[in-house]
C-alpha cells in the first residue's frame, strides 16, 4: 500500500483502465486444504455464534434455581421474582451487548493483526468465558455467568465480522458463495448442537448446567490447534501487507500450484485499483458517494435478517408442536428437528448458490418466507377449528425455517463481502454487524411486547418486512455470482452514472407532466 492518503472514489477513474482478461481459468473443485481451511476457520467462529445462542435454553431452569440458592446464601431470604427475571434476562441479553462491542472492533482487528490472526486472538474471549462460566458454581457467584456471557458476545460478534470476511478472501471467485456458506452451514450446526447437548440424555440435566456452559471451549481449542496450519487471507497479504511472496505462497497452498494464476491477476487489478487508498474506517464509508447504495443495501439486508419473522417462529414452534399433540417432555426433540432442518436447507443453499446466483436464492428466500406468514397467521388463527390444523401449522413452521436457510439465512453474510472491494470490507463487515447485533437485541427487547399486542397477527408485521426486502434487492443489488468485486462494484457505478446521465440528458420540455 503507498503511504497517500485518499479515499476511494478519488481514485476511481483507475477502475476504468482496468481491463478483465478475455479468458480466465477458474476453479469449480475446492481442493482438500480450502475445505479444511474454512473448517478451522469456522469451528472456532461463526460455529461459536450459533452453540452460545442455543445452549442457553436448557439450563433455564437450573440457572434460575442456582440464582436462588445463592441470593439465599448470601441475605438468608429467597430472591424477588422480579429481581430473578431481571437477573436470567441480563445473563441471556448481554451476550448481544458483547456481540454488539465484538462486531465494532472486529474489523479493525483484521486490519491490524490479520483475519487468520484475529480469529486466533478471538479464541481467547471464549476461552476466558468458559472459565467464568464453568466457576460460577462452585463460587457461588452468579456475576461470573452475567460476564462470562460477555464475553461469549465479544467472541460471537468478532468471529461473525472477521471469519466470514477471511472465507470471502481465501474462496476462488467460482466458488466464493459455496466457500462463504460456510458461515452460515456452522451456525446452523452450532444451533444444532447445542440443542443436542442441551437434551436430558447428555448435558441437559440440572446438575450439569456449569459443564454444559463450559463446553464453549472445545472449538475454541480446535481451532487453536488446527488454524495455524493454514494461511492468512492472500488478498490481505498482497493488498494490505503488500507481500508478495507470501500471498503466492498462500494461494499455492489454497489451491494448488497450477491454480492460483486467475486469482492472482484480480488481487493485482485490484491491488492496482486500491494504490494509494488506506483501509476506510466506518464513518469514512458514509462520505463515499460511490458506497452509499453498497453500504444502504447492507444496512437493509443486515437489519432484515433479524426482523424477518424468524425468532416469530422459533418462539411459536413449542406451542405449536404441543397442540399438535406431541407430549412435553418430547418438545426438545421436535426442535432439535428444527434446528437439523435449518441446517440441512444451509446445506442445499451451499450446494445451489453458485449456479442458481444470489439474487434468486435471497429474492425467492424472502417471497417465500411472505407466503408462509400469510399462511401461519390463518392456520393459527383457526388452530381450535380443526383437529389437523396444528399439523398445517408445523408444517409452516418447517417451511418457513426452510425458506429462510435457503435465501436470507445463507446469502446476507456473502453479499457484504460481494459488494466491496479491499479496503472497503472490513468496514463495511463493522457496519453490517453492527446493524445485525443491535436488530438482535432490539426484537429481543420488543418482540414479546408485539407478540402479547397483536398474537398471531404479528406475522402481517413480517409479512410486510419480507415483501419490502424482496423488493428492494430486486430493484438494486446486483447478482455477484461469478464476478470480480471490481466488476461488480462497477455495475453499481455504473447504474449511478445511468441515473446522472438520464436525469442530466432529460429535455426541461419532456419532463415536465402533461
Amino acid at each position: 500500500m503507498g503511504k497517500e492518503n485518499g479515499t476511494l472514489s478519488e481514485y476511481q477513474p483507475l477502475l476504468k483502465d482496468i481491463k478483465e482478461p478475455e479468458q480466465v481459468h477458474q476453479i469449480k473443485v475446492p481442493s482438500k486444504t480450502l475445505l479444511m481451511a474454512v473448517w478451522a476457520a469456522c469451528i472456532g467462529g461463526t460455529f461459536q455464534y450459533g452453540y452460545n445462542v442455543s445452549i442457553i435454553n436448557a439450563p433455564t431452569k437450573a440457572v434460575q434455581e442456582f440464582i436462588n440458592e445463592t441470593w439465599l446464601e448470601r441475605y438468608g431470604d429467597e430472591i424477588p421474582e422480579q429481581l430473578l427475571t431481571f437477573l436470567w434476562s441480563s445473563i441471556v441479553s448481554i451476550f448481544t451487548i458483547g456481540g454488539l462491542i465484538g462486531a465494532s472492533v472486529g474489523g479493525t482487528l483484521a486490519i491490524r493483526f490479520g483475519r487468520k490472526g484475529t480469529l486466533l486472538f478471538n479464541n481467547s474471549f471464549a476461552l476466558l468465558a468458559a472459565l467464568l462460566m464453568g466457576m460460577s458454581y462452585y463460587a457461588s457467584a452468579f456475576e461470573l455467568l452475567i460476564l462470562g456471557r460477555f464475553l461469549s458476545g465479544v467472541n460471537a460478534g468478532v468471529a461473525i465480522c472477521v471469519q466470514p470476511l477471511y472465507l470471502g478472501e481465501i474462496a476462488p471467485r467460482a466458488l466464493r458463495g459455496a466457500m462463504a456458506m460456510g458461515t452460515s452451514i456452522f451456525i446452523t450446526g452450532g444451533i444444532l448442537t447445542g440443542q443436542v447437548m442441551g437434551l436430558t440424555e447428555l448435558l441437559g440435566k440440572g446438575d450439569y448446567w456449569p459443564l454444559l456452559l463450559s463446553t464453549t471451549c472445545i472449538p475454541a481449542l480446535l481451532q487453536l490447534l488446527i488454524l495455524p496450519w493454514f494461511p492468512e487471507s492472500p488478498r490481505y497479504l498482497l493488498i494490505d501487507r503488500s507481500d508478495d511472496h507470501a500471498c503466492s505462497l498462500a494461494l499455492k497452498q489454497l489451491h494448488g500450484g497450477e491454480n492460483y494464476h486467475g486469482e492472482r491477476e484480480d488481487m493485482e487489478r485490484e491491488r492496482a485499483s486500491a494504490t494509494g487508498v488506506k483501509p476506510l474506517k466506518p464513518w469514512e464509508l458514509f462520505a463515499d458517494k460511490n458506497l452509499r447504495w453498497p453500504l444502504f443495501a447492507i444496512i437493509i439486508i443486515s437489519t432484515a435478517q433479524q426482523l424477518n419473522g424468524i425468532n416469530a417462529i422459533y418462539f411459536y414452534a413449542e406451542y405449536v408442536f404441543a397442540e399438535a399433540g406431541i407430549p412435553f417432555e418430547k418438545i426438545p426433540y421436535a426442535t432439535v428437528g428444527t434446528g437439523a432442518c435449518e441446517c440441512i436447507t444451509a446445506l442445499t443453499c451451499g450446494l445451489l448458490i453458485d449456479s442458481l446466483g444470489r439474487r434468486v436464492l435471497i429474492i425467492g428466500g424472502y417471497s417465500l418466507m411472505s407466503l408462509w406468514c400469510i399462511c401461519f397467521t390463518i392456520t393459527l388463527t383457526f388452530q381450535t377449528y380443526s383437529s389437523w390444523m396444528p399439523y398445517l401449522s408445523m408444517a409452516c413452521v418447517f417451511a418457513f425455517i426452510l425458506s429462510f436457510g435457503l435465501g436470507p439465512g445463507g446469502v446476507t453474510n456473502i453479499l457484504i463481502t460481494e459488494l466491496f472491494t479491499q479496503t472497503a470490507r472490513p468496514a463495511a463487515y463493522m457496519i453490517g454487524g453492527s446493524v445485525n447485533w443491535l436488530s438482535f437485541f432490539f426484537i429481543g427487547m420488543v418482540f414479546p411486547f408485539i407478540v402479547n399486542g397483536l398474537q398471531q397477527y404479528c406475522f402481517l408485521v413480517f409479512l410486510v418486512v419480507c415483501c419490502l426486502v424482496a423488493t428492494f434487492i430486486f430493484f438494486v443489488v446486483p447478482e455477484t455470482k461469478n464476478k470480480t468485486f471490481l466488476e461488480i462494484q462497477n455495475e453499481f457505478l455504473s447504474r449511478k452514472r445511468t441515473k446522472l446521465t438520464a436525469t442530466k440528458g432529460s429535455d426541461p420540455l419532456l419532463s415536465t407532466s402533461l
